[in-house]
């Protein structure tokens, strides 16, 4: 027996080693078992994935099937028969007939100033005056001098009939009868010479009075009384531009040129319209007057001036103009709404409302174009249908429920006009206004 007794821990730890069991050994056979339950759910979960994905997709299609079975709504318009405005339209800017400005032309003292800035003036009123004094004093002293002359020259025509008297006695020679000749004619001409003074000084004194050389509007004064003015000032006193009527130039493509010049080698007044910045409210109407004598070489265009009334002053000198000038109308053309037209790789197409309520997809060959309104050459008769509204996810016999829209049949700029003043539509004036320049 041993005395001795075991450490307490020497004891715990052989109890522990006792009872620990050996570990568990994982054979081929549990391996391969656990490999094939994962193969397994994955599997299951792939195909019920791709089964309800399928489902989907089978039921979009049956979706999508249903919605091109029913008809879509589309906006159609019928393809009428009228007259079209054909139109060249070019970027102008607004020019003064007449830009003046107004110097003094004699030297002087700016004594009075008699216009208002902004102001209307007519040729010959008058806008202001310079100090006169200088100029009556010149004018005072040519007449005093040609007074002067005037008596001598009497005195010298009356030597000379004595002179010719005694030479006719043969009391006298004849070089003293030539020599008071000579005299006579020297303060003819001295006369002469005062007289052109006296001319100039009144001259002068007439130009002390500031005048308008044309009627127009003014501008900003560019100088105060006061100041001594000068005939070589660069500035001036003010700057007078006419208004009324006034002028716009504006080009067109070289191609347009023969058009342009047969109608006026007719004698035809070809009414043009402005525009503002945007092309869309009409400042004006007036007619073409000339064109120029040669073509732009660096932009193939050629310029053209068109003459306004302005009596509104609606247009103003170095404004930016859209020019619209009509050069004829098309009798009788078949138009649509520029909404029903479609452009794709094949050109420019339509889509025709067939009687069955299909469409069917009909080339087309446009023409001009007026406002919302184009011309088609060819491709379409008048009374069919074209959709301008919904086309764009139509294809070639889609059945469509149509809603009617009647075509606008004016201009963007006869829409302005009208709207502005309330006078009726821009056609009939423009009309109106051929007959006037045709009568004239």
């Amino acid at each position: 027996m041993n005395n001795f007794a075991e450490p307490p821990e020497v004891a715990i730890a052989e109890r522990s080693h006792e009872t620990k069991a050996p570990p568990r050994r994982v054979t081929p056979m549990r391996l391969a078992l656990i490999w094939l339950a994962i193969v397994g759910l994955v599997a299951g979960g792939a195909f019920l994935y791709f089964s309800r994905a399928k489902v989907a997709s089978q039921q979009t299609a049956q979706k999508s099937q249903r919605g091109m079975n029913q008809p879509q709504s589309v906006a159609v318009a019928k393809v009428n028969v009228q007259d079209v405005d054909v139109y060249l339209s070019g970027l102008g800017s607004v020019t003064a007939l007449n830009t003046v400005a107004v110097h003094s032309r004699v030297d002087g003292e700016l004594m009075r100033v008699l216009f208002t800035e902004g102001q209307s003036v007519k040729a010959g009123d008058l806008l202001a005056e310079i100090d006169p004094r200088p100029y009556q004093v010149q004018l005072t002293q040519a007449q005093g001098q040609l007074a002067k002359d005037q008596a001598l020259l009497r005195n010298a025509q009356l030597d000379l009939q004595r002179y010719k008297t005694l030479f006719a006695q043969d009391s006298i020679a004849k070089q003293q009868v030539d020599t008071q000749a000579s005299l006579v004619r020297q303060y003819e001409g001295a006369i002469k010479a005062d007289q052109g003074q006296i001319d100039s000084a009144k001259l002068n004194l007439t130009y002390t009075r500031v005048t308008a050389p044309t009627s127009g509007r003014l501008g900003l004064r560019q100088v105060d009384p006061g100041n001594v003015v000068h005939a070589s000032d660069s500035n001036g006193i003010v700057v007078i531009t006419q208004l009324q009527p006034i002028s716009v130039l504006f080009t067109i493509p070289e191609d347009n040129v023969p058009s342009v010049m047969k109608k006026l080698q007719s004698g035809d007044k070809l009414p043009v319209d402005a525009f503002d910045r945007s092309g869309k409210l009409m400042l004006a109407s007036g007619i073409l007057v000339t064109v120029d004598n040669q073509i732009d070489a660096s932009t193939g265009t050629l310029k053209l001036k068109a003459q306004f009334p302005n009596v509104d002053y609606a247009l103003f000198p170095n404004q930016f103009v859209n020019a619209r000038m009509l050069l004829d109308v098309k009798r009788g053309a078949v138009t649509i709404p520029s909404a029903a037209i479609q452009r794709g790789t094949q050109g420019t197409f339509a889509y025709v409302v067939k009687p069955d309520n299909t469409v069917t997809v009909r080339p087309v060959k446009l023409g001009p174009a007026e406002g919302e309104n184009v011309a088609v050459d060819s491709g379409l008769a008048a009374g069919e249908a074209v959709v301008v509204d919904g086309a764009d996810k139509l294809r070639e016999g889609a059945q469509v429920a149509a809603m009617s829209r009647e075509p606008a049949v004016v201009s963007p700029g006869t829409i302005a006009k009208d709207g502005a003043d309330g006078k009726g539509s821009g056609r009939h004036r423009r009309r109106d206004a051929q007959a006037a320049g045709k009568s004239e």
